[in-house]
C-alpha cells in the first residue's frame, strides 16, 4: 500500500470508529481505532522507508519518531492505541475509558498523519 493511501485509510477509519462508538459497538469501533493509528504510523514509515510489516515495527516506528521529534507522548499515544486493540479481543475496557482514551488516540492519529504528509519530523 503507498503512503496516501495509509493516510486515507487512517482518515476513513477513525471516522468509521467514531460512528461505532456513537451506535454502541465498541469492540468494531475499538478495532478501527487501532487499524487508524496503525495505518498512520505505516503512512510515515512507508514514506520513509522504514520498515512497518508487524506489531513490532509499528512500535520501533514510533519510538524512533519520538526520539526524533521529542515527542514524548507519541510512545504513550500508541500505547492506548494498542490498548483499544487489545479491547476488540477482550472487551476489557470500562466506559469511562473508552470515553477518555479516544481523545488520546485522535490526537496521535493527527499527529502521525501530520507527519507523514510533512515528510519532517
Amino acid at each position: 500500500m503507498e503512503h496516501g493511501n495509509h493516510v486515507q485509510t487512517a482518515r476513513d477509519l477513525l471516522d468509521e470508529s467514531d460512528r461505532e462508538f456513537a451506535a454502541g459497538d465498541h469492540l468494531q469501533a475499538s478495532e478501527k481505532l487501532w487499524g487508524a493509528a496503525s495505518h498512520a504510523v505505516m503512512a510515515v514509515a512507508v514514506h520513509r522507508d522504514w520498515p512497518c510489516r508487524s506489531h513490532r515495527a509499528l512500535s520501533n516506528v514510533v519510538a524512533r519518531l519520538e526520539q526524533e521529534t521529542g515527542d514524548d507522548r507519541l510512545t504513550g499515544g500508541f500505547g492506548i492505541a494498542e490498548k483499544f486493540h487489545r479491547n476488540f479481543y477482550h472487551d476489557e475496557m470500562q466506559d469511562y475509558e473508552l470515553r477518555s482514551d479516544r481523545p488520546t488516540v485522535h490526537r496521535f492519529v493527527d499527529r502521525m498523519l501530520a507527519l507523514a504528509e510533512s515528510g519532517a519530523a
